[in-house]
This record gives structure tokens, sequence and C-alpha cells, in this order.
């Protein structure tokens, strides 16, 4: 399951639930269109797949701004606990 985590400028950002499994570095999933890409929360990098570069500038900022709820619905995550929605940007 990956519930959503927010919405805006047509970019969906949403977050694996991935109990009892250590799940690689704290990341999202970011949709736009076609374009879809896993975003580590530390650090902003790409980590497979693509956005287009406006989006990307998007979604690191928006990961800037809400670090801290995002590695806090990380850890629900991994517990197989659904993550909080997150104000957009």
């Amino acid at each position: 399951m990956m519930p959503v985590l927010a919405m805006f400028y047509g970019i969906i950002i949403r977050m694996y639930l991935m109990e009892g499994s250590q799940h690689h570095r704290p990341h999202i999933h970011a949709r736009y269109g076609e374009f879809e890409a896993a975003i580590d929360i530390e650090e902003g990098e790409v980590l497979a797949g693509e956005l287009p570069r406006k989006q990307l500038r998007l979604v690191q900022a928006w990961i800037e701004l809400r670090r801290d709820e995002l590695l806090a619905n990380w850890e629900l995550a991994q517990q197989g606990i659904p993550p909080y929605r997150i104000d957009p940007l």
C-alpha cells in the first residue's frame, strides 16, 4: 500500500508502508503525469526514476520544508502504520 502524503501543482507524493522490513534510505515517491521518481528525504537526491526539472525543484523545496514530518512518517511507515497527510507546498 502506498498512501498519498500530499498533492501540489499536479505532483502526487506517496510513501510505501513497509512493516517488518528495512527499505533503503528514507524516501518518498513523487509522480507527475507519466514521470515518477523516488527521492531521498535527507538529501533530496533522486534515487530512481525521473521528474521534469521544474517539478523536481518543487518536490525538493517541499522536502526541505517538511523534512521532520517526512522522517516521522517514515518511522510510522516502517512499522506498517499509515503515515499522516502533510501540508502541500
